[in-house]
């Protein structure tokens, strides 16, 4: 046992690693706090008030323009984002799962090369590939459609990854030949059994992907030219460019961000414990 310092006092290497995590979580915690403040704030007082601390909140009016300006444009932004992520992520997730299962338990020629491919394309900026799928897409017709924004989202290299590392290690093979020696067919095995040994890589493949299509800014620009199909971060962009003919967006704008945040803050909050476990569960080897 390690001797406790002279007082039982705490040691002086944990005060220290206490300071320095209090001060990551304020420097990671003060722009949040701050689009709260500005939230609530008027334009005037947006500019002529001290930045972080309230002054004549209006948090409920500020909002309630927002959600109504331009035909109540902003809610159609939010639904499509939902879309967008939602479904994205939950298509993502489950072909990440069958990709990885099948790389991690499946003997075939070409495995680890297919593998590779797919480490490949986690270092590989989704940003490169917006001018190529652009030009695919504009091929067949689908660019401004939901289609253009929904189908590169279901493909996640770094889920498969997760999913291959997890599988490998949760997933004992004794168990698949049982569940194949009673009769069970591969679709029922993955469907019934691996993807409930498999939830918290899952959950943590789903809370990524819905991050990363939640605040895909890149890929929609490209492919979208309908603003009524635009996500948040785009429709954000257009009312920042448009504030020096309108003031009143810049205000719409933080109001507009204040809200984007919260659906991230919520599945952040619920789906933590998942993805703490998902991170490490596949890292132990049996």
């Amino acid at each position: 046992m390690t001797a406790s310092p002279p007082g039982g006092g705490p040691r002086p290497g944990r005060i220290l690693l206490v300071a320095f995590l209090a001060l990551a979580a304020c420097y990671f915690l003060l722009p949040v706090y701050w689009l709260t403040v500005a939230a609530t704030k008027s334009n005037a007082d947006l500019y002529g008030s001290f930045g972080l601390w309230f002054d004549n909140p209006r948090l409920w009016h500020n909002l309630t323009q927002v959600f109504t300006y331009n035909g109540h444009i902003y809610p159609r932004w939010v639904l499509n984002s939902l879309l967008y992520a939602g479904v994205g992520a939950v298509l993502a997730t489950l072909l990440s799962a069958a990709a990885g299962f099948a790389l991690a338990k499946y003997r075939f020629r070409g495995r680890e090369a297919v593998f590779r491919c797919v480490l490949a394309g986690v270092l590989l900026p989704s940003t490169a590939l917006a001018l190529p799928l652009y030009l695919m897409f504009n091929k067949l017709g689908l660019t401004n459609t939901y289609w253009s924004v929904l189908i590169p989202s279901v493909v996640s290299p770094f889920g498969v990854y997760l999913c291959r590392i997890y599988a490998e290690s949760a997933i004992s093979d004794n168990l698949l030949e049982a569940a194949r020696v009673d009769g069970a067919r591969e679709e029922r095995i993955f469907f019934t059994l691996v993807l409930r040994l498999m939830t918290p890589a899952l959950v943590t493949v789903f809370l990524f992907q819905f991050v990363h299509i939640w605040n895909n800014y890149f890929l929609p620009l490209a492919m979208l030219s309908d603003d009524r199909k635009y996500p948040i971060t785009l429709g954000l962009v257009t009312w920042k460019e448009a504030a020096d003919r309108a003031p009143e967006l810049t205000q719409y704008t933080v109001g507009g961000a204040f809200v984007s945040v919260i659906p991230l803050a919520v599945a952040m909050l619920v789906l933590q414990r998942y993805w703490r476990t998902g991170l490490t569960e596949g890292s132990v080897k049996e």
